[in-house]
């Protein structure tokens, strides 16, 4: 019986996974990729022998078979890395996950003693409704460790006020994660002996390409079209053909392609405005309620073998515009060609179209220049150049219209039985590459005959196939690490 032919829509993590995994099974595939460089948003950026990470990508993950795969593609190149992340917040660092010394040493008896009566003043007349996720929070935490810890990250990266955040949101995202657990994890360490009630935000290392996390999707592309599948970059896909319940081809730069099988990890908005014939019109309608948060890096240049030791710091600064600073050469020295400078990443969390996005390359660079020098990073002097990188449709965002457009989306998708959605974007799913990388190896594996349910790897599904195991424990797992995406309160 001949093999089908598959197309795969995108050379993120999801697709090239998914070509990966078929090739390894005999099946060949074509990827079709809308830009110059694999690895989407896991892409390693490079400029002038500088390479950056576009977000911070640690490689981690408790779901066995994709650390396998990580280690099979990389081998030597995987390097393992100390972790360290901080926030700053009023010209100091704290240390996160907050251990109490420090906390009281870097905000001083006064500002200590209001958080700790706070604190006392929730636990003792907790606010009710509890709905919101400021209200969550502060329950939790007091108000005034709220306002310092959480309330300006968070609105600096969604973009909503935390008072129309849902609770379950926060409910989720620090699930694990207390005073009780930091103040134990600061005087006794973490004395768990199993890998899977380690608490996700406690982790001290993480594997790391040695070149980025581009280096991983640039080996698995190599690997791919060496046992005879195609990765056709700049092939933006234009047209998804479709009739009698079937898909039955894509074009894309000019050229068709037809197949037995296609697996999208495009944007699902992107993929049903594609479609021809439209789609019925609640469906185009249900697409364009979809929407995603964008964001981008200003990279700088600077003199320095050691800024400060940290892979990421969480910028609490309220009267900065800069989210987040990531130190690549942390991440691992190669990625910069001089031992003698460090590259920054400063990281502006923006929606395509606003003040932020809006500005010329030279404006967010001399823009970054002003933030990091107020901060006292460095001096001025010291910053030798810089470039700007844009990530668009970086994080599906979960409003209130999110789940019902995406229902009326999966059941007319559903009809078309030889498509399946893979990844972060192909699902509308803010998850980690790990989860993006398991949906398309049981994608791989519904073409060679299985019949998992891509939506369900979230929920307590057990998936066994032959030769290897993705083991009930394991779809649990990757639940407790993925990041989550606030929901809008219903106004």
């Amino acid at each position: 019986m001949p093999s089908p032919s598959v197309v795969v829509l995108g050379a993120g993590p999801a697709g090239l996974t998914a070509a990966y995994e078929l090739a390894k099974a005999g099946v060949t595939s074509t990827v079709l990729e809308a830009d110059d460089t694999v690895g989407g948003l896991s892409r390693t950026a490079e400029y002038k022998g500088y390479r950056f990470d576009i977000g911070g990508h640690r490689f981690f993950t408790k779901v066995t078979p994709v650390e396998e795969l990580w280690i099979e593609i990389l081998g030597d190149d995987l390097l393992t890395r100390p972790r360290l992340s901080r926030i700053y917040y009023n010209g100091k660092f704290f240390s996160y996950p907050l251990k109490p010394f420090n906390a009281l040493f870097g905000l001083g008896i006064f500002e200590t003693t209001r958080c700790v009566a706070s604190y006392g003043w929730a636990r003792l007349f907790p606010r009710r409704p509890e709905e919101d996720f400021a209200t969550w929070i502060t329950n939790r935490f007091g108000k005034r460790l709220f306002e310092v810890f959480f309330k300006t990250y968070t609105e600096k990266v969604w973009g909503i006020p935390c008072s129309q955040i849902q609770a379950e949101w926060a409910a989720q995202r620090i699930k694990g994660l207390s005073l009780t657990t930091a103040l134990k994890n600061a005087l006794i360490g973490d004395r768990s002996a199993r890998k899977q009630d380690t608490v996700k935000t406690l982790i001290n290392e993480f594997l790391y390409p040695r070149h980025g996390p581009g280096m991983m999707w640039e080996k698995a592309r190599e690997l791919v079209e060496g046992m005879g599948s195609r990765v056709l970059m700049e092939q933006a896909v234009s047209r998804v053909c479709w009739s009698s319940g079937r898909v039955t081809a894509v074009e894309a730069g000019g050229r068709t392609y037809e197949a037995d099988q296609f697996i999208s990890s495009v944007a699902i908005r992107d993929l049903i405005e594609s479609l021809e014939p439209a789609p019925p019109e609640n469906v185009i309608a249900a697409a364009q309620r979809l929407k995603y948060r964008d964001f981008l890096t200003v990279a700088l240049m600077v003199r320095g073998e050691s800024l400060f030791p940290d892979n990421w710091i969480y910028i609490h600064e309220p009267g900065v515009k800069l989210g987040r600073l990531q130190n690549f050469k942390n991440w691992s020295p190669e990625m910069v060609p001089d031992p003698a400078m460090t590259g920054l990443g400063l990281e502006y969390f923006c929606s395509e179209g606003d003040e932020i996005w809006s500005l010329a390359d030279e404006e967010l660079v001399e823009l970054g220049k002003r933030e990091i020098v107020e901060l006292g990073f460095t001096d001025a002097a010291d910053i030798t150049d810089g470039t700007v990188v844009r990530m668009k449709k970086a994080y599906p965002v979960y409003d209130r219209y999110y789940a019902p457009a995406l229902d009326t989306i999966r059941e007319f998708l559903a009809t078309l039985g030889n498509l399946q959605l893979v990844g972060r974007n192909g699902m509308h799913r803010y998850n980690n590459q790990d989860h993006s990388m398991l949906t398309a190896m049981l994608a791989a594996r519904n073409v060679l005959g299985a019949k998992h349910d891509l939506w369900q790897v979230n929920v307590d599904e057990e998936y066994h196939e032959q030769g290897r195991e993705i083991k009930l424990e394991d779809v649990r797992a990757i639940d407790s690490t993925q990041p989550l995406v606030p929901r809008k309160l219903a106004e």
